[in-house]
């Protein structure tokens, strides 16, 4: 395990959520604190609370654009580059799994009592978003992230 894939679990076994838990571990590389880093991602986990986009994914997606992101109005080529990097990253990702959706990840509707109870009875923390993160983690790596 990557020594980036073990900051993103620690984060995760410390009860942030999946996306703050990847963004978290790059965040430094690319002049964030950790503590903007952990607030800006904290809306994101469990696909925004609503099963949407794995919160894995956006962590990633805020990864990428930390590195590569538009800061200038009049850069384009940022532009572009950051729009192919998600897309290829969230590709990779799809790829790897058939979807990129939390809802369809792990098989339960978080919004309703009775899949946060079988999310809990199956400690999927544990045996499902730990392995997303450890994914998007390597991607990035693999990347150059």
């Amino acid at each position: 395990m990557s020594d980036k894939t073990t900051q993103a679990h620690t984060f995760f076994d410390a009860s942030f959520n999946c996306a703050q838990a990847v963004f978290a571990a790059f965040a430094e590389d690319y002049d964030i604190d950790t503590e903007t880093a952990l607030k800006v991602a904290g809306g994101f986990g469990a696909g925004m609370r609503c099963g949407e986009l794995c919160g894995a994914v956006t962590g990633g997606a805020m990864v990428i654009g930390a590195a590569k992101g538009q800061s200038n109005e009049n850069d384009s080529g940022a532009r572009q580059n950051c729009i192919n990097s998600t897309k290829a990253f969230a590709d990779a990702f799809k790829e790897k799994y058939g979807c990129l959706l939390c809802r369809e990840l792990l098989g339960v509707d978080l919004n309703a009592p009775e899949g946060m109870a079988k999310f809990a009875d199956e400690n999927m923390r544990e045996t499902k978003c730990k392995g997303y993160i450890a994914s998007a983690v390597k991607l990035l790596e693999e990347s150059g992230y």
